[in-house]
């Protein structure tokens, strides 16, 4: 069986609180080869629960090391394209990591709603429109927009919470990971990937065996990974069917790892 990758790790996320805060809802699954995926605990200290920060320095660690790595994480990855339009940004996701940081500097010790009262940093000039999706969104059907706040099931905060921690992690991996689609459609044989997923397209095709929703949503994120890439579909994945038009766009606005 020629597999793609050695591990494959599923990160269900949460914005809540700040970056150092033990977040029950921050889960982590890994899966090493054939072996089932296993739940990852923080390390020991007097947090119950993964920060993060923690997160942010284990992905460093592991994506520094020689087992190539799926992973996967539940939040966007970028904006829709009205987004750079409204704010004249370059078309170019590593210049609108380092914008978005500078306005929304939430890999500091604050609260995304510290950013949107105005309590710190500049959101109202990296303001979104709710009724803006991106193409991948509306590919997906039930996924909300990224500016969605305060509605049940939005990945908004988490988004805004954990982009700045995709830069942290690409200034200190490098070369190392290939950041998909962002860094090109098709994977280099030697990286590691990291991809914006979606868990509530898997998390009904497993049985809960006793994990709580959001262990669930990690298990199933590494799992069908794991199987993915064992029956060979993964590479289908990673080539979903777009337009020319579509492909430049999702370039830019990402794409979730498992829409066709």
């Amino acid at each position: 069986m020629n597999l793609q990758f050695k591990r494959y790790i599923g990160i269900d996320y949460s914005g809540a609180q700040t970056p150092s805060s033990s977040l029950k809802g921050l889960r982590v699954y890994a899966a090493d080869g054939p072996n089932a995926p296993q739940e990852v605990l923080p390390p020991p200290s007097p947090r119950k629960y993964w920060t993060r920060r923690g997160i942010g320095e284990w992905l460093v660690e592991r994506l520094s090391e020689d087992a190539r790595a799926l992973v996967g994480i539940d939040h966007g990855f970028s904006f829709p394209i009205q987004y750079f339009e409204q704010h004249g940004l370059t078309l170019d996701w590593p210049s609108f990591l380092d914008d978005f940081q500078r306005h929304w500097p939430t890999d500091g010790d604050i609260y995304v709603d510290f950013v949107r009262d105005g309590t710190t940093g500049n959101g109202t000039a990296r303001s979104g429109n709710p009724r803006w999706r991106r193409l991948t969104e509306g590919r997906a059907r039930t996924a909300k927009s990224v500016f969605q706040f305060d509605v049940q099931g939005s990945v908004a905060k988490s988004t805004h919470a954990g982009i700045p921690w995709l830069r942290y992690i690409r200034q200190h991996v490098r070369d190392r990971v290939h950041f998909w689609p962002f860094d090109g459609w098709s994977i280099p044989h030697n990286r590691s990937v990291i991809a914006e997923v979606y868990p509530a397209l898997w998390s009904r095709s497993f049985s809960m065996d006793g994990r709580t929703q959001d262990q669930q949503d990690a298990f199933a994120i590494a799992k069908w990974f794991q199987e993915a890439d064992r029956d060979g579909s993964l590479g289908r994945y990673f080539n979903p069917r777009l337009e020319p038009d579509e492909r430049r766009k999702a370039e830019v606005e990402g794409w979730i790892l498992g829409v066709l």
